[in-house]
């Protein structure tokens, strides 16, 4: 069986999870601060929806770890309330 080929994700500072799986999500998070620090984009929206929050809860644990990022909270009602978080990265 071929593996599917690469996604191509637009480095703008928005990441949307919906299309991922959720065991993608630790490496997807980083490899996407990654090329957003190389473009100089230290704010990331990241879009994980509102749910019943497991990706949510998933996304936030994986941020408590990484080192690229300084600070993360809840998105406001203009930034996708519940259903994103806005990390600031180093």
């Amino acid at each position: 069986m071929e593996e599917p080929d690469p996604i191509e994700i637009p480095i703008n500072g928005e990441l949307d999870l919906h299309t991922f799986r959720p065991s993608d999500v630790k490496y997807l998070l980083e490899d996407y601060f990654e090329a957003c620090l190389e473009k100089g984009i230290k704010r990331v929206r990241v879009i994980h929806g509102k749910g019943i929050g497991t990706l949510r809860e998933t996304v936030h644990a994986n941020l408590r770890k990484s080192d690229r990022v300084k600070e993360f909270r809840l998105g406001d009602e203009s930034s996708g309330s519940w259903g994103a978080t806005v990390v600031i990265l180093k």
